[in-house]
């Protein structure tokens, strides 16, 4: 791995614009892909999630990017909006100084203003595949000077069913381009097809025996299904995350879930992935400044998002395969951060943590939570040393278990007995202890017990 990127030959401005925001060292993939960018071959990358594959493709296009040509000469290609706009704002902030231009063309935007905002000429272009089709059709995003097209997310690109659009996309450009693949999972089914539209490409797959970060906890917590709510309640409060991300399986149960957690007190919304882009660009802002504590989403909602200080991702159902396992769990542990992957499973369920842990290579470690600390199950008590703990039972070891139940029954009732015969042997202070037993009754009622007072010889 490079010490530096000035070592994988980057144009020194680059360079230093990476190293104002604390970037000196690349990661595993991008030693290994910028060299390969760089010499405009093609490229299928694998690298588990927050490792830095953005910048993995993003640093060698804006190394040659041509400040001459007002035409874009990259197109990145996302299946989100957040991950749309999240990447135009890392060319923004990392090519701003070099005047580099980025421009987010995603769906759920207005069509009108993206075509106005092409006319400022931004050498680089990340969208939505629908949209970016679209505005290809319309003539309004020309590719005739398009030199790399990435897709970014692939896997999830081909779950979405916008193979055609991305196959429309490439095709608009011209026949010598760079086509890259990134993802954190790639299966079979996608190289298979990347390969059909490369020209003999690269393949990279940093660390194939790791598919999630090591500085990722992993957790598992077995509960009835009833009891799921209140575990996850439970869970945040131990845990106390600053900010976290609860995921469903249902888009139906978002809401449920989200709503529970704020009865309980807590600071939790909902994001939707039909929802507007502005509502959702709210949220997001809200949740990135501390104002929302958990955001409750389905795996397309939360995909690509890259949230700083995210410490703990909760599954509140298992994750459908491994794969979106990975994606889950890459929301936390980003770029050598420590995070932690909780999930919650009934035990008809752990059948799928089990696969998961075979398939990728991990350990879920099963805790439990007895009074505010983790466990593992094997340490919590039995029910019968729970049950003597609950009457304070004290046995001696040469004491039978029976007398000694009776021996801490009948003590307190011995004790509750002395306290009562003394209060009544005393005079004055009985009837404090009447007084007191009265108070807050009604003035008649008082009346009542002071009149049969005074008749009582």
């Amino acid at each position: 791995m490079s010490d530096s990127f000035q070592q994988l030959d980057l144009r020194t401005d680059l360079c230093e614009s990476l190293a104002r925001f604390g970037i000196a060292r690349p990661t595993a993939i991008q030693t290994e892909a910028i060299p390969v960018v760089m010499q405009g071959r093609d490229l299928i990358a694998r690298s588990h999630t927050g490792t830095g594959k953005t910048l993995a493709y993003l640093a060698p296009i804006m190394h040659t990017i041509d400040m001459e040509t007002k035409e874009p000469q990259a197109v990145i290609i996302v299946p989100t909006q957040e991950l749309g706009v999240q990447i135009a704002a890392e060319i923004e902030k990392f090519g701003a100084d070099l005047g580099i231009r980025g421009l987010a063309l995603i769906g759920g935007a207005a069509i009108g203003r993206q075509i106005e905002k092409l006319r400022s000429h931004p050498q680089i272009v990340v969208g939505t595949p629908g949209r970016l089709e679209e505005l290809i059709r319309m003539r309004k995003l020309k590719m005739h000077k398009v030199r790399t097209i990435v897709a970014d997310e692939a896997d999830q690109l081909f779950k979405l069913g916008s193979v055609k659009e991305l196959e429309s996309v490439i095709a608009s450009a011209r026949r010598d381009r760079q086509l890259l693949f990134f993802s954190a999972t790639m299966p079979e089914e996608v190289r298979k097809t990347a390969r059909r539209w490369m020209k003999e490409p690269v393949v990279l797959d940093a660390d194939p025996e790791i598919k999630t970060a090591a500085t990722i906890e992993h957790l598992l917590f077995v509960c009835g299904e009833r009891e799921k709510h209140d575990t996850l309640r439970r869970l945040i409060r131990m845990f106390d995350p600053k900010r976290a991300l609860v995921f469903v399986n249902d888009l139906d149960r978002i809401a449920e879930v989200a709503s529970k957690l704020r009865y309980s007190g807590l600071a939790a919304e909902a994001l939707y992935g039909d929802a507007p882009k502005k509502e959702r660009a709210n949220l997001l802002s809200r949740f990135r400044r501390g104002k929302v504590q958990v955001l409750v989403a389905t795996d397309l909602a939360a995909r690509g998002l890259d949230i700083e200080d995210l410490t703990h991702v909760f599954h509140f159902e298992p994750a459908i395969d491994p794969d979106h396992y990975v994606h889950r769990a890459g929301r936390t542990g980003r770029m050598g951060q420590s995070g932690m992957s909780v999930s919650i499973a009934t035990e008809k369920e752990l059948f799928i943590i089990r696969k998961f842990e075979a398939a990728l290579g991990i350990k879920i470690q099963r805790k439990e939570m007895y009074k505010g600390a983790l466990i593992d199950p094997e340490e919590r008590p039995k029910a019968q040393d729970r049950g003597r703990e609950r009457i304070g039972l004290r046995k001696r070891p040469d004491q039978p278990l029976e007398q000694a139940k009776s021996a801490a029954i009948a003590e307190p009732l011995r004790a509750k007995t002395a306290q009562i015969a003394s209060v009544r042997s005393k005079g004055k202070p009985a009837e404090r202890e009447r007084d007191r037993k009265n108070k807050g009754a009604p003035r008649w009622l008082k009346e009542k017990a002071k009149q049969s007072n005074q008749q009582r010889p």
